[in-house]
């Protein structure tokens, strides 16, 4: 029964926050929510508690929010751009995670250089989504855009391998450059060619029930596509591949088969409506559940720190999460990143129609 609450509670604030946001257009919506999920969790009167299940996150909530980006984003000029695009996937971030990693370890010379650059392995991936919104909000030019946005759906595969090998250097002290190159390789060729694998059969075995039957099985159709990213990621994950560009490829190639089917109308119309309903639930749920978990993960380390070390050392954890949090805000966490199914209404009445979404 708490379960069931619990879930109507968080159902509720999303869509409140989405009713909240056409009144105060200038607050970004992912902000709102996130202010909404920690007063939930702050607050006596109300003392909202979640458990945070990462790999539940991954699970639940990348797949479907990164297929639908991946299917959205520009082919023409992904492929066109493909070389700045494998230069930023690659280069900014080993950069990244060795200049934040540093700059970790200078700030809190308790962490060790190894598990400093394991957390900037886990920040240096942009969000996709993020990205997207970000770009379009100040205007940047269509070319750079393009870029930044097939960057961040390829980041990913760099980020998970410097990360890994972090967390090995962590525990056993050693650390293999041959190997983290090789596994890199296999860890994001594998994903991609499992995504690309998967997402065919699946076009496939659609364009022969389609040829079978028609119409009929539009709503069937559309509960498998909405499978499809799931079970790609289990999938990839199982095979100790990349799941993230798994998705990614999977969304990508689905885009493209859907382009020369002339039938299943219906089933697209369908899917385009449910897809939008999906984006803007997930991504709400995400600020929410990150909200909801704020008051925990500052307030407790400070608390410790002041007590064990006194109040230096409570206030330099303190700047180290502002760093933080800006980085997220940078990344578009504080933007109008989330997809809003109910946009706020322009000077002449009519509504702004906006591309979205989040981050982990």
């Amino acid at each position: 029964m708490n379960l069931i609450l619990t879930v109507f509670i968080l159902l509720l604030l999303v869509a409140l926050s989405g009713v909240i946001a056409r009144f105060f257009p200038l607050v970004p919506l992912p902000l709102l929510q996130l202010i909404m999920g920690t007063l939930a969790a702050a607050l006596p009167a109300v003392g909202l508690h979640v458990d945070f299940n990462p790999e539940f996150f991954l699970l639940f909530f990348v797949p479907p929010l990164l297929f639908a980006e991946s299917w959205r984003v520009s082919k023409r000029e992904f492929f066109q751009l493909r070389s700045p695009i494998l230069t930023l996937a690659l280069g900014l971030v080993i950069f990244t995670v060795i200049g934040v990693g540093y700059l970790v370890h200078w700030a809190v010379p308790i962490i060790p250089l190894s598990a400093a650059f394991a957390l900037a392995a886990v920040l240096s991936p942009t969000d996709t989504v993020a990205v997207s919104a970000v770009a379009r909000r100040i205007k940047m030019p269509p070319r750079l855009m393009h870029v930044l946005e097939g960057e961040s759906l390829l980041n990913d595969a760099s980020g998970l391998v410097a990360m890994k090998f972090a967390i090995a250097a962590t525990l056993t002290g050693s650390f293999s450059l041959l190997e983290a190159m090789s596994s890199f390789f296999v860890i994001a060729i594998g994903g991609l060619s499992l995504g690309f694998s998967v997402a065919w059969l699946f076009s496939w075995v659609q364009d022969k029930l389609i040829a079978w039957r028609g119409e009929e099985l539009s709503l069937q159709l559309v509960l498998l596509r909405l499978l499809l990213p799931f079970s790609t990621y289990v999938l990839a994950e199982h095979l100790a591949v990349s799941g993230i560009l798994a998705v990614v490829a999977a969304g990508v190639t689905v885009e493209l088969t859907d382009r020369h089917r002339s039938g299943a109308l219906a089933s697209r119309m369908q899917m385009r409506e449910l897809r939008t309903m999906i984006e803007f639930v997930f991504n709400g749920l995400i600020f929410l559940l990150l909200g909801l978990q704020l008051p925990e993960f500052i307030g407790r380390p400070v608390r410790a720190a002041y007590q064990n070390a006194g109040l230096g050392e409570a206030c330099r954890l303190l700047g180290l999460s502002a760093v933080l949090c800006w980085r997220c805000r940078l990344c578009g966490l504080c933007g109008s990143g989330a997809p809003c199914a109910y946009p706020p209404a322009g000077r002449n009445g009519q509504a702004h129609q906006t591309h979205r979404r989040c981050a982990t």
